[in-house]
């Protein structure tokens, strides 16, 4: 935290390689978690890089209240929203071979292939408010508060999404197996 309050203070004084070090340091988990949240690769690169537009033009005026992961997370997430209120969520098939780690037998990285796939197919079913909730808390490694916080519901709500979400995909995972 110390670290990110220190690059923002140099970013405010023009440093355009401390904005880079924030970039570099947040944008690959920002990406991940936008694509959990659209299931749109382009459009997941698209949201990261317009919160890091907004951040930039912010920067004068921005004081960190909290943490900064935790403020373009919540940017991110926003964002997601935002995009998905406009544009149903297509799947992320594409990205599917993104997240394989390529130095694995061909034959892994095919199952492993189908059953990312399986997930996000999953994940797609279940409703935008449990998936946002599984998104952020596995992936953006956010609190159950930060998630209430930034879907304006209590704690509980978002634990009862969390777990519902989770229960979801198990029972529809279970489903897709035994066919």
């Amino acid at each position: 935290m110390l670290e990110d309050k220190l690059l923002i203070l140099r970013c405010k004084c023009g440093s355009k390689a401390a904005f880079q070090c924030i970039y570099e340091k947040y944008e690959g988990d920002l990406r991940t978690l936008a694509a959990n949240l659209i299931f749109d690769k382009t459009a997941a690169e698209d949201i990261v890089h317009d919160v890091f537009v907004s951040l930039l033009q912010i920067m004068r005026d921005f004081e960190l209240r909290s943490s900064l992961p935790g403020y373009l997370k919540t940017c991110v997430a926003n964002k997601a929203r935002n995009y998905r209120k406009k544009k149903q969520p297509r799947m992320l098939a594409d990205s599917v071979a993104d997240q394989l780690v390529s130095n694995e037998d061909p034959i892994q990285l095919v199952e492993q292939s189908e059953k990312l796939q399986q997930l996000g197919l999953a994940m797609n079913r279940l409703p935008y408010e449990q998936r946002e909730a599984i998104a952020l808390y596995l992936h953006g490694k956010m609190t159950f508060r930060a998630i209430a916080k930034l879907q304006q519901v209590s704690i509980k709500t978002v634990h009862s999404r969390y777990r519902e979400g989770l229960d979801g995909l198990k029972s529809i995972l279970n489903g897709e197996v035994e066919r």
